[in-house]
């Protein structure tokens, strides 16, 4: 229904009382705005009352209006510009108390993955990736950030671990050229969907890969390709990607992951300790060698002491 809900909308607007058809109307000219109004809102926007608003989602055969929102929601935000993202935000957030509200939205969103990934898919996942000889691993654009955090942690658990560069579909495909039925790809992407993240996961399932899938909803290209979904709930944030919620269900993930290699995970990181150690990686608390002045002070705050 979410796919058509314009095309029903102009179906019916000439059954539709003189409210209703302002409502719809509006919806038809401006979805991407309508799609994040209240029912009260939208009613004072177009001039009826919020009842009429809430008849009007119930018309359409919705359980009530913020059904009818969110299958609004999802069927535009993969098809808003940047340009009307920000007149979304706008709407949605305005300038007063933006840090809470983004910081709301963003723990809603945690909230709504919670309830909407399927743990046996997840577990399926998690296995797929232990039993892997090669992982690898493909987000582009904003969601390339999330790739690169699950690399860099599984690159810790695992010996064959395969982030893929995107500069152009020629690369990505000479990268996973090698792919098969021993192997795992993990995809990411949200609205707008990328192309070549699709392209990779669709190449890697003809191959017989183990296709695991980040993304926001089953009618996501993704989705479909996948052995395994986990849905994640994005959003925007004007003309940024909200991955806050991702990126929690990508921590669960590796831990997961790392509890069912807790072995090899603890020789691994018993070695990394002395590598970082001899090495100097990390700056000691207890050595100020990068401030002589300090290292004055507390010397002489030990003499002190003593």
């Amino acid at each position: 229904m979410a796919k058509n809900l314009l095309h029903i909308i102009d179906e019916k607007r000439s059954g539709f009382s003189k409210g209703q058809r302002l409502i719809a109307n509006y919806i038809l000219n401006h979805y991407e705005k309508a799609a994040y109004m209240t029912a009260s809102r939208l009613g004072h926007t177009v001039g009826v009352s919020e009842s009429t608003v809430v008849r009007f989602a119930f018309e359409l055969g919705y359980d009530g209006y913020p059904h009818m929102q969110r299958q609004l929601q999802e069927m535009i935000k993969h098809k808003l510009t940047a340009v009307q993202r920000i007149e979304v935000a706008d709407e949605q957030i305005g300038d007063g108390e933006v840090l809470d509200k983004v910081l709301n939205l963003d723990m809603e969103k945690i909230r709504q993955t919670l309830e909407d990934t399927d743990r046996k898919a997840f577990g399926g996942a998690v296995d797929a990736i232990v039993n892997a000889r090669t992982v690898y691993v493909q987000g582009a654009r904003s969601a390339s950030t999330l790739a690169q955090f699950i690399a860099f942690y599984f690159q810790l658990i695992f010996p064959d671990v395969r982030l893929i560069h995107t500069t152009s579909s020629t690369e990505m495909f000479e990268q996973i050229l090698r792919v098969d039925e021993h192997d795992a790809i993990i995809g990411i992407s949200f609205p707008r969907y990328s192309t070549r993240t699709v392209s990779a996961l669709q190449y890697a399932k003809s191959q017989g890969a183990k296709v695991i899938a980040i993304t926001d909803n089953a009618d996501s290209p993704l989705a479909k390709t996948a052995d395994y979904f986990l849905q994640a709930s994005s959003d925007m944030a004007s003309f940024v990607d909200s991955l806050v919620a991702p990126l929690s269900l990508i921590n669960a993930l590796i831990v997961a992951v790392g509890l069912k290699k807790s072995d090899e995970l603890k020789n691994t990181f018993s070695r990394l300790e002395r590598i970082w150690a001899d090495y100097d990686v990390y700056q000691k608390s207890d050595d100020p060698t990068v401030d002589p002045k300090l290292k004055k002070y507390i010397e002489d705050q030990k003499k002190n002491e003593i």
